[in-house]
């Protein structure tokens, strides 16, 4: 068993020459928690194609492939990074070009979106900040499966995190999970009555199924559904994207590298804190699961040598290879790995490559489910 390391970085393949890797890495060091100006020589440097989220004038209009997920930041991944390390990161994000952020209050609780709030303070104006309401906090706890939209509760929320984020509105916001005691049209005119008010832009969804994505759109409609998607879950390339498709809703992949598995960063030996990380609870983490899944790994990695490519890089390759509506959120606490996501947005994978990796993965059967079932349902 190969167990691949993702720093043997971009060889042949690199987009970038030489001298401009060079120089962007120095960049990276951890001293840039300083925002750099929009004239910094990194700034945008990878480039990509634009990408739209939903249509008309509920669109939103992505500058570069990827978004950053900035939950691991304080919460879910066992360890908590220094602070100036974690501001240096998302900001290093926005001089590379990315514009398109996203927290929530569950993360933490709270701390998540203090910290983004502080981060982004001077480019906000420049960029989509994404939040969520929707779980039930309790004395500062985040309740995993205990739901809260009434509407009130929505506008809390909001109030709160608006605060918290050092900001007057909030560009996207999703509804973390669908609350079944509250009527998704209640949850939807709520928002749109918050649109109104200017304290929110436009209008998500997370994990909801295809009845509830018509109903929510038919009132506000949704400009992007965001949803586990990744190499090892693709329940959502049936229904839910022809529905996305259909009603013009662009979809946003949360753990596009399925919480670092498709990295071949984690393996059966991992340590996880129980304390600070859910995946300890996740059928596809336990050590049976991580070998019997291993030979994902070993072919990504395969693919990848013969492009210079990380299997993460390949992984956020093929997901954006979907759909031009589809804007993955990888999250890293490591300025390293952040370049190393980002520059995937710069790969295009041939018919051949494509066919190459959808072929595997159509015959490989992935071994443990992304969530145990109560989850699930």
């Amino acid at each position: 068993m190969q167990h691949q390391n993702r720093r043997n970085f971009l060889k042949s393949g690199s987009v970038l020459s030489a001298s401009v890797m060079a120089s962007s890495m120095l960049s990276l060091l951890p001293n840039g928690a300083k925002a750099s100006s929009q004239n910094d020589e990194t700034h945008n440097y990878i480039k990509t194609k634009e990408r739209i989220l939903g249509s008309g004038k509920n669109s939103l209009r992505i500058n570069h492939g990827l978004g950053l997920g900035c939950m691991g930041m304080s919460f879910n991944r066992s360890f908590i990074p220094d602070r100036n390390n974690s501001i240096a990161v998302i900001r290093k994000a926005y001089d590379m070009g990315l514009n398109f952020f996203d927290t929530a209050e569950a993360y933490g609780p709270f701390t998540n979106e203090v910290l983004v709030g502080e981060a982004i303070r001077p480019f906000r104006k420049n960029i989509i900040l994404c939040s969520k309401f929707g779980f039930e906090i309790r004395d500062g706890k985040f309740i995993p499966n205990a739901f809260n939209s009434k509407p009130q509760h929505i506008r809390d929320v909001v109030e709160a995190s608006l605060k918290r984020l050092q900001t007057d509105h909030i560009d996207l916001l999703y509804q973390h999970r669908v609350d079944p005691a509250v009527p998704i049209e209640d949850v939807a005119g709520t928002v749109k009555d918050l649109i109104k008010e200017g304290k929110v832009l436009h209008f998500g969804l997370s994990e909801a199924g295809v009845e509830n994505i018509r109903k929510a759109h038919a009132v506000q409609p949704l400009t992007a559904l965001q949803t586990e998607l990744s190499l090892m879950t693709r329940d959502p390339l049936g229904e839910i994207f022809s529905v996305c498709e259909e009603l013009g809703i662009g979809f946003v992949p949360y753990s596009p590298l399925s919480r670092a598995l498709l990295t071949g960063f984690i393996n059966e030996r991992t340590k996880y804190n129980p304390n600070n990380d859910n995946r300890p609870g996740l059928p596809r983490y336990q050590e049976a699961a991580i070998k019997a899944n291993w030979g994902i790994i070993d072919f990504l990695s395969d693919f990848g040598n013969k492009r210079g490519l990380t299997p993460a890089q390949v992984s956020l390759a093929w997901l954006l290879s979907l759909k031009p509506w589809v804007v993955p959120i990888p999250g890293t606490t490591k300025l390293a790995h952040l370049q190393e996501n980002l520059l995937s947005a710069a790969v295009e994978l041939s018919a051949d490559e494509l066919k190459q990796i959808n072929d595997f993965i159509s015959n490989f059967k992935i071994t443990g489910d992304r969530y145990a079932t109560p989850q699930t349902k």
